[in-house]
């Protein structure tokens, strides 16, 4: 009998609809526009209000990270309930569901659309105090739905436990981060500590650009074994809020995957067993032959190594995902680490130069593509572990266990033999060809021998008594290559990082193509010199409408005298290069020549400004004069 005492969350689901528009209705009211309207002329009690809300900056935001991570983790345990179709009170028709599911999409957005909105507001009061009631609403149902009512068919015991933890603990971090976020709004309020100015750049950004200025050091420090095989972390660096929201939701749903893959394994297994035991009963009872007879034990033998090897696979084709998972984000910062430094050499020459709508497209399907890529490679990989795993045990633990240890000697020793030959062939061509037929070394330091040919009369026979043995030989080269391209392409399915493709056709993996458009679109978007020079760019601009000193980049209000006559001597420089015609008017030109007479100086003045204006004419546009502030 079902549980009856819980919640029914399809019909919270429902409800929470209505709070969620609310909550989006109010932010959007503090939100001002850029830019009026005509509504504005028609309504000027709205003063520009009901503004565009954002719920995530999947390009520059640095901020928040681990908070948007763990609002996808919330995200994710309803994610499977409202993208099928138990959660509608009604049947639909099958041609109805490509709707439905884009119906479920749009709820579940604007289910949850709360949690990110609140976050990214600017309105930290309101929207801290409008988190922190949406989330613990959402905490107290949860919770009394998973608690009152905790089991379930498949697991047993503690079957929402074991399955809704992710979403509650997502929830209750959540929880702490409006608190946190609650009180400091207060205390800024109360001005008990200074507002943070908002800034292009961050203290990370800022640290890898000074890292870049500063003079390499000739002894570096030596890298443990940790930090040269595994990961080596860079203080300097930060994922964004995308890839952090991506790990957490693929993690989640990775072990969401294992739990319904062992439950079904199991349950699969067990309806096996009823119809092998059913059909023993039938052989039994009807005198069948001694082969069907026969054929009961194997059956036995092989549901069992099956279901062992399944269990053992599926703990291997997790680790393998979950190691996957973190992979992604060590090549990320590589690869983007890679452009940073201008090295494209990593990429296949076609997406050297990626169209501009592929890599902005690339940001919004990255996340989804990672997830499904990481759940669908899970399942092969488990396969494939699966299918190594049967071969394994039937062609080795078994033949030991029933006593033919010397026939399976033999039978491996006969195939490692002839796989030996094959090889052993294959490299006396290479070592003939380097010993008889390649010319010496020109000198004794080369480290092999030109590619010049020798005893070439020799050659063409070994090459036609080769001939025929290469065809037999190709025939198996051609299986192998075939065997290894399938097993290497569906081991590396959930690697999005990593084209599947033959060189010349990466352009047809299409997930491949959406990590290099997402690892360009964020080069340009947040590379640290870039961003920096335009944090300068826009402190400068600032100090000079007002005399507020508005810098975190720390060199602009406490310039030395070296470095603010560099400057000078740079604007002026580049204000006589646009306007060649002033040379001739600087003071020590003009009193260097009194009465009409010419000075070196002047004739040196004179010949800059030809030579400038010549310049100026190959770039075939009209001089104008630029005017930049800078003392002579």
């Amino acid at each position: 009998m079902e549980c009856q005492s819980g919640i029914s969350r399809d019909l919270f689901l429902h409800i929470s609809l209505i709070p969620a528009v609310l909550i989006t209705a109010a932010l959007s009211f503090l939100q001002k526009r850029a830019q009026r309207l005509a509504i504005d002329r028609q309504l000027p009690f709205l003063r520009g209000r009901f503004g565009i809300v954002v719920p995530l900056d999947t390009i520059g935001s640095l901020s928040n990270r681990w908070s948007y991570g763990f609002a996808f983790g919330a995200v994710s345990s309803n994610v499977l309930l409202l993208f099928s179709e138990s959660y509608l009170p009604f049947s639909v028709p099958g041609w109805a569901r490509a709707i439905v599911y884009f119906i479920g999409a749009l709820e579940v957005g604007l289910v949850y659309f709360p949690f990110f909105a609140c976050l990214t507001s600017p309105f930290k009061l309101a929207a801290a105090l409008l988190g922190l009631l949406y989330s613990l609403c959402w905490i107290i149902i949860t919770v009394w739905d998973t608690f009152t009512c905790p089991d379930g068919k498949m697991l047993g015991k503690y079957q929402k436990v074991i399955v809704q933890w992710p979403c509650i603990v997502s929830l209750l971090f959540l929880l702490g981060r409006f608190l946190h976020m609650l009180v400091k709004a207060v205390r800024i309020r109360l001005q008990l500590r200074p507002e943070e100015p908002e800034e292009l750049t961050e203290q990370h950004q800022m640290a890898h650009v000074k890292r870049l200025l500063r003079r390499t050091p000739e002894h570096s420090t030596q890298l443990s074994w940790f930090q040269r095989r595994v990961y080596q972390w860079d203080p300097y660096f930060k994922f964004p809020n995308r890839m952090i929201g991506t790990v957490i939701i693929s993690l989640i749903g990775l072990y969401t995957m294992t739990l319904a893959d062992y439950i079904l394994s199991n349950v699969t297994f067990d309806e096996v067993e009823k119809w092998r035991t059913t059909l023993e009963h039938v052989v039994a009872s009807c005198n069948q032959t001694e082969a069907l007879g026969a054929l009961i034990p194997g059956l036995e033998e092989f549901l069992d190594v099956a279901r062992k090897s399944w269990l053992a696979t599926t703990i291997f084709a997790s680790l393998n995902s979950v190691a996957y998972i973190f992979h992604v984000l060590a090549c990320y910062r590589k690869h983007l680490k890679r452009l940073w430094k201008g090295q494209k050499g990593f990429l296949p020459d076609k997406f050297h130069s990626p169209r501009s709508s592929a890599s902005l497209a690339s940001i919004a399907r990255y996340s989804g593509w990672q997830i499904a890529f990481t759940l669908w490679g899970y399942l092969i990989v488990h396969f494939v572990h699966f299918m190594f795993a049967l071969l394994l045990v039937y062609g080795l633990v078994l033949p030991v266990r029933h006593g033919r240890f010397l026939e399976m000697l033999s039978s491996l020793g006969i195939i490692l033999l002839t796989i030996s030959i094959v090889v052993g062939l294959v490299i006396l061509q290479v070592v003939l060809v380097q010993v008889f037929f390649l010319q010496d070394k020109m000198s004794p330091t080369d480290k092999q021998k030109p590619l010049a040919l020798n005893n070439r009369k020799a050659f063409h026979c070994f090459n036609y008594f080769f001939f025929f043995y290469n065809v037999v030989l190709g025939i198996s080269t051609c299986i192998l290559r075939l065997l290894f391209s399938i097993v290497v392409g569906t081991w590396l399915v959930s690697r999005i990082d990593r084209t599947i493709m033959q060189r010349g056709y990466e352009t047809m993996d299409a997930g491949y193509s959406t990590w290099v458009g997402m690892i360009f679109a964020d080069h340009y978007h947040s590379n640290p010199a870039m961003v920096c020079f335009c944090q300068m760019l826009v402190s400068n601009t600032l100090e000079r409408q007002s005399a507020a000193k508005y810098s975190t980049f720390n060199n602009a209000p406490s310039e030395s005298a070296v470095n603010s006559r560099a400057r000078r001597r740079w604007a002026l420089f580049y204000t006589l290069l646009r306007n060649p015609r002033l040379i001739l008017f600087r003071k020590h030109n003009l009193h260097s020549s009194p009465c009409g007479s010419t000075s070196p100086l002047s004739d040196t003045a004179v010949r800059a400004w030809v030579m400038a204006s010549q310049a100026q004419n190959r770039q075939q546009s009209p001089p104008e004069i630029t005017v930049t502030p800078a003392e002579d």
